[in-house]
């Protein structure tokens, strides 16, 4: 693994710290033609060396990651669109991801532990986040929607499914702060929340909508507090 996290340590700051976003769009613009894209496989290429410690018996990895790093950034250069930009973005790091993986597979060989991928302990904990996701966003609309506020805001003045992705993200956050017993990140997270809120709640007047507000916030809270009790309780056999 340790080879593998080099390559990564290369990627990653090949891609997101040494590229400039003026580099980014040149590429898009004039593709294989593009300077800028070229310019970005030699910072690539001497972040490879340098991790490397310039050691020449990897030279044929070196090689493979610049030739398929060029491949797939091609292949986003000119399937990219306004419809799939986000798509693409994830799957071109997929796919440099699964390239460095197979290369440094090549000089040190990760074992799977098929075992772990076969247990009841990952399956639990695929559906606790499952729990504290999706199933916690349904469960708690359906508990609050009699108390729902009509509000006279348009759907312009706030993103699409935000409330939604927010509510993901905090379980996500709380229930990762109980498995690490870093209970109180759980009171940062509530006060920043509450932070961030007090200027809608403040702007609205609306002693309905701040009671709606608190009593989604409380069952999230609760939800992701709990199952992240039970997960430690009944599968990991923690107090």
């Amino acid at each position: 693994m340790i080879l593998f996290f080099k390559f990564l340590l290369a990627h990653l700051l090949g891609d997101f710290v040494f590229q400039p976003y003026s580099w980014v769009k040149d590429k898009e613009k004039k593709g294989y033609k593009s300077r800028k894209l070229y310019f970005h496989l030699g910072v690539h290429a001497l972040l490879l060396a340098t991790v490397l410690f310039f050691d020449i018996s990897f030279w044929l990895g070196f090689l493979l990651i610049l030739i398929s790093h060029y491949g797939i950034d091609l292949i986003k250069i000119y399937w990219t669109n306004e419809k799939n930009e986000r798509l693409l973005f994830f799957l071109d790091q997929m796919l440099h991801l699964v390239s460095l993986a197979l290369i440094s597979q090549m000089y040190e060989p990760m074992k799977i532990d098929w075992q772990f991928l076969g247990s009841a302990e990952l399956g639990y904990f695929l559906l606790a986040l499952v729990m504290v996701t999706f199933v916690g966003a349904i469960l708690i609309k359906v508990i609050i929607s009699p108390w729902s506020p009509k509000t006279e805001e348009k759907d312009g003045d706030s993103l699409a499914k935000a409330g939604r992705y927010i509510g993901m993200l905090e379980r996500l956050f709380i229930f990762g702060f109980v498995l690490l017993d870093f209970l109180g990140g759980i009171g940062f997270l509530l006060a920043a929340k509450s932070i961030f809120r007090f200027g809608d709640l403040r702007l609205a007047r609306d002693r309905k909508l701040t009671e709606y507000i608190l009593i989604g916030t409380l069952l999230s809270f609760g939800l992701a507090i709990l199952i992240g009790f039970l997960f430690k309780k009944l599968v990991l056999g923690q107090v």
